[in-house]
């Protein structure tokens, strides 16, 4: 544990720049979030000198942000294994050290978090010993329930102390206008030299110039984010400096005395320390391993990504349908969408860190006739069931949820595994399922959603599909699968999506002859094939990225049940009902047993 409180301002500062050259060290190697965390080093070791990290809650926003916290908190040594397999996750994680108060990997949850310990605390009647610090980024600050947090915090004065860390970068472009406001009014020359005379007047004229500076200021504040922040009842300081050490442990220390919702408005710059990284440049958020001296990726994707294939058979559909239209919550690059916002920016849009808002405006558009393409990672579409149900699903909207990083993820880890999205939206009435296999059936897929009247949801994996030659992709029909090998032997291997080529490459290792299918619909099943293959078929093996419980083996033990079918053995191989840790991919399937190599020993072993 580094003794942060000990030092003076000449130590601390010394102290981040090594931080800065550990993060990029490591960064460089194993890849990671950088821009952000470089950016915010101050502003943590500021924290670490001012609260007592032992006592008082640190609550990071997404968390991404919070490496120079790890190095701070007994992870220095540790650090050269972050985001590997085994090794310093790359967001907070308290079972990994009881410094991290809080899991996180989706944003803006980190004011409610603040607010729920704040209440704790009172309850607990430590209001002298502890107060929780929020450090949360502009681009959080665009999700609703930020403000829902702020709201209650206004009203109940809870002591609690939010550090804004404004880089004008969210993961993208900050969208809208709370965002505008803060990173630029009250970094105004106007707002500057009003408060400088501010300052000489109250000096010269004593309390009757405190109540007319005060009025001038309530007046300005107008224009300004302040006032959206005291009409909430939330105390409000800065802009500030945020790579200004000797200033930020001055305000973070003023407003921890004040025993009151305050917010630390800090601006920082991105990148800070390395230079390539430095200013607006979206991709040195989250990078690959890169060379230190000019910032070149080290790695090269091998063949084209599922999400290159997205973008390439959305823009032949919108160039011959001017009806097609699309969102994305604040991941446009992520998810592909970024060249359709530049090609049609009338239609396609990137709606901030708001996957609520993202669903039900694109059911809005589907009622006036449009065909939305809502293009979402699947672990953040668990943020908008809700709307998926109440606002999409119950009119029966055509809205199509394209679910980018379906299964494993790697590095990112616990809250980032696409394992949930077909059990959840399974249940869902009007919601139509299916995946692509690979790049032509991908084409083929998207078309079928294009021209479908209904909701539906396709998924498709990080990186590219499973790389092993298919058989030719048939035309996509509702509830159709297609059979890939027939053989007369007792296996049937039901391959689903990314998990088609998994069954194919675990065939290829078996001495034994199995048949082979695309189930390519999950909801709704194809019958009419499965009747017929439980026939043939007394085996089944089914291979799917994403959770068992409520996945597409009990899909189709579902059906099993239903046409009283009990003769067929069914094994599933899709994930255990456990939350899948971090790491490169590989190694997080071969710990899972889900290697073509793993999965054709229990194919043995269970025929």
């Amino acid at each position: 544990m580094i003794n942060v409180k000990e030092k003076s301002i000449k130590e601390l500062e010394v102290l981040c720049q090594d931080i800065r050259e550990e993060i990029l060290r490591v960064v460089s190697k194993n890849g990671g979030h950088l821009s952000s965390t470089l950016g915010a080093t101050e502003l943590i070791v500021a924290m670490h000198k001012v609260f007592d990290v032992s006592k008082d809650p640190f609550i990071f926003d997404v968390s991404h942000q919070s490496y120079a916290h790890k190095l701070l908190t007994k992870r220095w040594e540790n650090f050269e294994t972050l985001r590997q397999f085994g090794g310093t996750c790359g967001y907070t994680k308290p079972s990994e050290s009881e410094f991290d108060y809080f899991v996180a990997g989706h944003s803006s949850t980190s004011i409610s978090l603040g607010v729920g310990a704040a209440k704790a605390i009172k309850l607990k009647g430590e209001q002298r010993e502890r107060i929780p610090v929020v450090m949360i980024g502009d681009g959080s600050m665009t999700a609703g329930m930020v403000y829902e947090a702020l709201n209650e915090l206004g009203d109940r004065k809870y002591p609690l102390v939010i550090i804004l860390n404004d880089n004008e970068m969210s993961i993208a472009k900050p969208i809208g206008a709370i965002s505008r406001m803060l990173s630029s009014a009250m970094a105004s020359p106007l707002y500057q030299k009003f408060k400088k005379h501010t300052e000489n007047f109250v000096d010269n004229f004593g309390e009757s110039g405190h109540y007319i500076a005060k009025r001038m200021e309530e007046s300005l504040k107008l224009i300004t984010p302040g006032v959206l922040f005291e009409e909430m009842g939330i105390n409000y300081i800065g802009p500030v400096d945020g790579h200004n050490l000797s200033q930020l442990i001055e305000i973070m220390q003023t407003a921890k005395n004040l025993k009151q919702p305050v917010i630390i408005h800090a601006q920082t710059i991105k990148g800070k320390g390395y230079e390539i990284a430095e200013g607006k440049e979206e991709k040195w958020h989250g990078v690959g391993p890169f060379d230190l001296n000019d910032g070149t990726a080290t790695k090269k994707a091998s063949s084209k990504s599922a999400t290159q294939i997205y973008t390439e058979a959305l823009m032949h559909l919108a160039k011959n349908n001017e009806k097609i239209v699309g969102a994305t919550a604040a991941m446009p690059s992520g998810t592909g969408l970024s060249e359709l916002m530049q090609a049609y920016p009338d239609r396609f849009w990137d709606v901030a860190i708001a996957e609520q808002h993202a669903v039900t405006s694109m059911a809005a558009l589907a009622k006036e006739g449009f065909k939305p393409f809502c293009t979402i990672y699947s672990t953040f579409l668990q943020r908008a069931y809700d709307q998926v149900i109440h606002d999409t699903c119950l009119m029966d909207l055509p809205v199509v949820f394209a679910l980018d990083r379906a299964g494993i993820v790697g590095e990112d880890g616990e809250t980032h595994q696409g394992a949930f999205d077909i059990s959840f939206l399974r249940a869902i009435p009007n919601m139509t399922l299916f995946a692509p296999r690979d790049e032509k059936s991908f084409h083929q897929a998207l078309g079928f959603a294009a021209e479908y009247n209904h909701p539906c949801s396709l998924r498709y994996p990080r990186g590219s599909f499973t790389e092993t030659d298919l058989p030719e992709s048939a035309p996509f029909e509702l509830a159709k699968s297609q059979l890939l090998r027939s053989n007369k032997g007792e296996i049937l291997f039901v391959g689903y999506g990314n998990g088609v080529g998994r069954a194919y490459e675990t065939a290829e290792l078996l001495k034994v002859e199995v048949s082979i299918l695309d189930l390519r619909f999950v909801k709704p099943l194809d019958e009419e094939m499965l009747l017929d293959l439980s026939k043939k078929h007394k085996k089944w093996f089914i291979f799917s990225d994403s959770s068992k419980m409520g996945g597409v083996g009990s899909a189709i033990l579902e059906f099993f049940s239903q046409e009283k079918i009990f003769d067929v053995e069914l094994v599933s191989f899709e994930y255990e009902d456990k939350f899948i840790t971090h790491g490169n991919t590989k190694q997080v399937e071969e710990s899972l047993g889900l290697l073509p190599k793993q999965l054709a020993k229990r194919v043995e072993i269970l025929s």
